[in-house]
């Protein structure tokens, strides 16, 4: 079979260093010194997550009776408040809201309705009202607002919608293929020599290669270990200052308890890689933890929950105003629930990101909130979630 020239370098370059060259992932792989010290990082909970379990509010009484045998045994979670307890397998992340590194808001929704995760990923990502509305990313937009500095970069086998658009980024996953040979690189390399179109995209590979080392290698699918390498990039004078990673795993429509807590421990051991691969650089990080919608507040048949409307959004990071549940607790009763079956939303995903994005990387927040969301100065961004 035949190979195209463009489709030989991504494989080349996908060997030598995981890079997934995408035309979005092309201009500044070498990344610059920034203009700000400040991080942010998006991490997707795709598939929907189960924010009652997650944080449970074990104070409503009709929590236990509504979850069934979902329902959390209060002697094995933390309490967070006399309201609010964390779920056991987020033991660091219930270090970090110890140390006022993390905090929560639940019964938080974005605008969509429906139940459609392809849907719902849409509109959180773009940052529209209604599905395909918009056509770039919400993460891109706030890339486009920094001045002079790095490019946002995904942990991600490819650009994800919240990172498409104008402004350029890079994308990176860890490849299962083994390294390429020195003399493969040799050999590309000459041959691309004199080529106008694939030079540069060769070189951006090769460049991003160097910079990431060994660590890209063993960044398998293995979550503190893609922490750790996210980290590393992201700790550097001349790397990014916008991230964004996937997860996977949250759509739990049976076995749910078993399930979830192996998510949860994932999900854990990449917030604490980031906090420990970090380093000094943690003190100037957010990380914005949210999903596409939540579940249904009742246990289904089969052990699991379907999907439902709201959920839990999480804040972690050394810039984060935590040790706090923020909440407008909506209820459990059967006459409080949306249409009689989900967590009822009483804040708005989109307000929540546009002020923890404008404080985290010092941008103005009405300014922010118009890019990211287009919303009025009615629709105020959430404030105070991020140190001054």
């Amino acid at each position: 079979m035949a190979i195209s020239r463009r489709r030989f370098i991504h494989v080349a370059a996908t060997g030598a260093g995981a890079l997934l060259i995408s035309p979005l992932s092309i201009p500044n792989v070498a990344f610059a010194r920034a203009d700000t010290e400040r991080r942010f990082v998006f991490v997707i909970q795709r598939g929907a997550a189960d924010g009652l379990n997650i944080v449970m509010p074990y104070g409503d009484p009709a929590y236990v009776p509504l979850r069934g045998s979902l329902a959390m045994d209060q002697a094995n979670t933390v309490k967070l408040d006399g309201m609010f307890a964390l779920h056991p397998s987020l033991a660091e992340t219930a270090k970090m809201y110890a140390a006022r590194e993390a905090l929560f808001v639940h019964a938080v929704a974005s605008p969509y309705r429906d139940r459609s995760h392809f849907d719902g990923q849409n509109v959180l990502e773009t940052g529209g009202t209604t599905p395909y509305q918009v056509k770039d990313g919400w993460l891109n937009r706030l890339a486009g607002l920094l001045p002079h500095g790095p490019d946002a970069i995904a942990f991600a086998p490819s650009v994800p919608m919240a990172l498409r658009g104008r402004t350029a980024v890079t994308s990176y996953a860890p490849s299962a293929l083994p390294p390429a040979q020195d003399d493969l690189m040799m050999r590309v390399t000459q041959l691309y020599q004199h080529d106008a179109q694939l030079k540069p995209l060769w070189e951006a590979a090769t460049a991003t290669r160097a910079m990431v080392g060994d660590s890209g290698t063993r960044a398998r699918q293995d979550a503190g270990t893609l922490g750790k390498f996210a980290a590393t990039l992201l700790a550097r004078d001349d790397g990014p200052r916008i991230a964004m990673i996937e997860t996977a795993g949250w759509d739990t429509h049976s076995a749910q308890t078993q399930r979830l807590a192996t998510t949860l421990k994932g999900l854990d051991a990449l917030l604490a890689a980031l906090r420990d691969g970090l380093g000094p650089q943690w003190a100037h990080t957010t990380v914005l933890v949210a999903t596409e919608f939540g579940r249904t507040a009742a246990e289904n048949g089969t052990g699991g929950t379907d999907h439902g409307t709201a959920s839990a959004a999480m804040l972690v990071g050394g810039a984060v105003a935590g040790g706090r549940v923020i909440a407008d607790w909506p209820g459990l009763r059967k006459a409080d629930l949306y249409e009689g079956r989900d967590l009822k939303p009483t804040a708005a995903l989109d307000t929540l990101i546009a002020g923890v994005a404008a404080d985290s990387l010092r941008l103005d927040p009405q300014r922010t909130a118009a890019a990211l969301f287009g919303q009025t100065v009615a629709q105020r961004p959430i404030a105070g979630l991020v140190r001054a």
